[in-house]
């Protein structure tokens, strides 16, 4: 089946699960670029259409479930509460140890290799935009959705905003979101694809394994939020409204 050009890479990531290991070998981004047509996707990543179409419809490995598998049909407290125990943690554990690990790489590599240099200030920059931003999601926006679902279902009134909708605080979060995805892209470049120079040590090989993975945890974490748990937010939001005029006009 040929996939349809005009569909957003959004549509087809969490349409289809296994879509978006696909989407990270081919390095089309559906995260923070998940509203580009997949037509547009493959030109920039000069991928045919019948071969993305070949490959997002190939059997998965067997895996164990996850959330991503299950997230659509996950409610709002759950999915926001797995993201926090999975990616969150995970996260500001690979924040701390790429951050010494960085500091080693450095005083050891730097004078032959200056990218490294510019790849702990871009990480340094990461690291000061997602702690805070982890903080908002966790204090402030996930317990909101998580009442405001609460109160749908008892058919109650939404709780008190102090943002007034749920939008804004859901635009604030993709902005940064955008803005961490631009970082990743420029510590891939600075090294060259996460290639180990010939006279890299072992904890070279580390630093840019690590680096990597962070960069695939931290698409999944992304794809999860702007895809999946806001949209389902904003929603929940619209039907709690909803639900509030029709009991007031009754």
């Amino acid at each position: 089946m040929l996939l349809d050009p005009t569909k957003t890479v959004r549509e087809l990531a969490v349409t289809m699960p296994n879509a978006t290991r696909v989407f990270e070998k081919m390095k089309i981004d559906y995260c923070c670029g998940g509203q580009e047509s997949l037509g547009d996707a493959c030109a920039k990543a000069g991928l045919e259409l019948e071969e993305l179409s070949r490959l997002v419809q190939e059997p998965a490995l067997p895996e164990p479930q996850s959330a991503e598998t299950d997230a659509r049909s996950l409610p709002l407290a759950e999915l926001a509460n797995r993201i926090v125990a999975k990616h969150h943690v995970f996260t500001r554990s690979e924040l701390e140890r790429l951050t010494v690990l960085l500091e080693k790489v450095c005083s050891v590599h730097s004078n032959n290799h200056r990218e490294l240099v510019q790849i702990q200030s871009q990480f340094e920059t990461l690291r000061l935009e997602l702690e805070p931003h982890m903080m908002k999601e966790e204090r402030i926006l996930f317990p909101y959705i998580i009442a405001l679902e609460m109160t749908v279902a008892e058919k109650r009134p939404a709780p008190f905003a102090p943002f007034g909708t749920v939008n804004n605080p859901i635009a604030a979060m993709m902005r940064e979101h955008d803005a961490a995805g631009d970082i990743l892209k420029n510590i891939r470049r600075l090294s060259g694809e996460f290639a180990v120079p010939a006279d890299g040590c072992f904890s070279y090989s580390t630093l840019y394994h690590a680096l990597a993975e962070l960069e695939a945890d931290l698409h999944q974490h992304i794809h999860l939020e702007n895809n999946i748990l806001f949209p389902r937010a904003m929603e929940t939001e619209h039907l709690s409204r909803a639900l509030n005029e029709s009991e007031l006009g009754a």
